[in-house]
């Protein structure tokens, strides 16, 4: 395995000069940079990571730990977070946990014996320990995309009640008074705040009575189990309109009411918070309030990097950034109706 005085040699200069080029510190001059950069190559020189960090106490990376890589959504925000720490000469390691606090808990530990420099966290649900393990280790940490309990923390999410509220106004002055919702887990601040978003724009309509929301998965097959149980129900009214609280809960129902042959728009409205990207289906269909993902990933990134550069002595005065959603009508919500 060739070593940085094998490159110095070869490129006929001192260690120190191959130090600065790899790591690019110091003035070298481009001539003498093409040559070392040139010898690497010839070598197959893999630069020691781990003794460059055991001496600075740094190992350029950082840490997404996000609950569903399968969600486009999250696979904007992660591209957000690999420019931004890509830009600022981090690598990031991803980590999903799939909703799970164990596995969440099982990842966050594994992460800081790596000591990792960082982590940005989407917690599996509002009383992460996580958060306070991170803290302990004194170990920078950025909340994205969801609230929790303990407010010393950065934190950077969508409007989620602001965007459901949005959403559930727009069914409302289509017409519409059964509206049903189907959420993700109890546990999660997001499921949480939709839920509130939806039942204030109910209650502020004069549609109290016609509350009726489920709390279930982030997952394509809640969707579909929801969907089931609603409409297999014997004499109870059906709603005109579903809001979905995810993207994947909006693709379960679209399937499951084909299934069952019922139609959208004709026989009932659906709408989701977030969609499915245009650049992922061939024919725009789906009413939508969607976050700036790609933004949340870059901002968030911004953030844990400054708290980095801050140590031994960070900051106290922490942050909490909320993006605006913004509303796209399409034809799975129809028109007016009665």
């Amino acid at each position: 395995m060739p070593t940085i005085h094998d490159v110095a040699k070869k490129a006929g200069v001192a260690p120190i000069t191959v130090s600065r080029v790899i790591n690019n510190s110091g003035y070298v001059s481009e001539k003498v940079r093409n040559r070392v950069n040139q010898a690497v190559d010839e070598l197959g020189y893999v630069p020691n990571i781990l003794a460059r960090s055991l001496k600075s106490k740094r190992t350029n990376t950082i840490a997404l730990v996000f609950t569903d890589i399968t969600n486009p959504f999250f696979n904007f925000m992660a591209r957000g977070v690999e420019d931004s720490a890509s830009d600022a000469g981090y690598n990031v390691i991803f980590c999903n946990t799939d909703e799970s606090s164990d596995q969440e808990s099982k990842y966050v530990k594994l992460l800081l014996q790596k000591q990792v420099d960082g982590i940005l966290l989407v917690p599996a649900d509002t009383r992460s320990n996580s958060i306070q393990l991170i803290q302990d280790q004194k170990t920078p940490l950025v909340v994205i995309d969801r609230c929790v309990s303990n407010k010393n923390v950065d934190i950077v999410r969508g409007d989620s009640e602001g965007g459901a509220y949005l959403l559930t106004k727009h069914l409302i002055d289509l017409g519409h008074r059964r509206i049903t919702l189907f959420s993700g887990p109890e546990a999660v601040s997001t499921s949480q705040d939709r839920v509130k978003g939806y039942k204030r724009a109910m209650e502020n309509h004069g549609l109290s009575k016609f509350v009726d929301c489920y709390y279930g998965k982030f997952s394509r097959q809640s969707g579909i189990d929801l969907t089931k149980s609603i409409f297999s129900k014997e004499n109870s009214p059906k709603p005109t309109a579903i809001f979905a609280a995810n993207n994947l809960i909006s693709v379960g129902i679209l399937a499951e009411l084909r299934n069952l042959g019922i139609k959208v728009p004709q026989d009932v409205a659906v709408c989701s918070f977030d969609g499915i990207p245009e650049n992922l289906t061939v024919i725009p269909f789906l009413t939508n309030v969607a976050q700036p993902a790609y933004k949340m990933g870059q901002k968030a990134t911004e953030i844990l990097i400054s708290r980095i550069k801050e140590k031994p002595e960070p900051s106290t005065d922490f942050e909490e950034i909320i993006f605006p959603v913004e509303l796209t009508i399409r034809e799975s919500s129809g028109g007016k109706i009665g």
